[in-house]
């Protein structure tokens, strides 16, 4: 069945939504369609107003309406632990969790010769800024474990040595209920790889 083309268009603009296919993308469409002023219209209102105020984080990269972020300007917040993220949806996993208390640099991307992302692409220079400036303890580096994040953590290793500041790297392997017979090779080497004694 063919819909107008005000209602192909929203459903083709959610589509492009990570995570929604056309089919969600028309079952979002139609419940917002169902009721436009208790769902539709408040989204729309919010979301220019998102659009207009929202802007990046000069000092780590993440997203607010303040700049610097109020990660950045939390005083209860640790500036001397950085934790180096990928990207601003992997610093909000990290928030939600609620487990580092520092603040954060968001990179932005991790480097890929496929994608042609290098060194220049990624957000280093804020972080380079806040070591110059003294007062950073320790880095850790919570990227992913793919080839590129490994790529990246090595790179960043290798150029913060001369820093002489510590440099840790969140633990990879084994989930929390995780059962080894349905694990990745990758997963499992990394996992006996980074043991610790008891």
């Amino acid at each position: 069945m063919k819909s107008s083309n005000e209602i192909e268009q929203l459903i083709g603009l959610l589509a492009r939504l990570p995570g929604l296919g056309p089919r969600s993308a028309r079952r979002a469409a139609l419940s917002l369609l169902r009721q436009p002023e208790s769902r539709m219209l408040p989204l729309a209102h919010l979301m220019e107003r998102a659009a207009s105020t929202v802007r990046t984080c000069s000092l780590c990269g993440n997203l607010d309406t303040a700049d610097p972020c109020h990660i950045c300007t939390d005083p209860m917040r640790d500036q001397g632990l950085v934790c180096v993220v990928e990207n601003v949806g992997d610093l909000w996993a990290l928030e939600r969790a609620g487990v580092h208390r520092g603040v954060y640099q968001v990179l932005g991307g991790t480097l890929s010769a496929l994608a042609g992302l290098g060194p220049d692409d990624l957000n280093i220079a804020p972080l380079m800024g806040r070591i110059e400036n003294g007062g950073v303890r320790e880095v850790i580096l919570a990227l992913g474990a793919t080839v590129e994040g490994a790529t990246t953590a090595h790179w960043l290793q290798e150029r913060l040595a001369s820093t002489g500041v510590p440099v840790s790297r969140v633990g990879h392997g084994v989930p929390m209920g995780g059962a080894l017979d349905v694990l990745d090779d990758g997963t499992l080497a990394a996992a006996l790889t980074a043991r610790r004694v008891l």
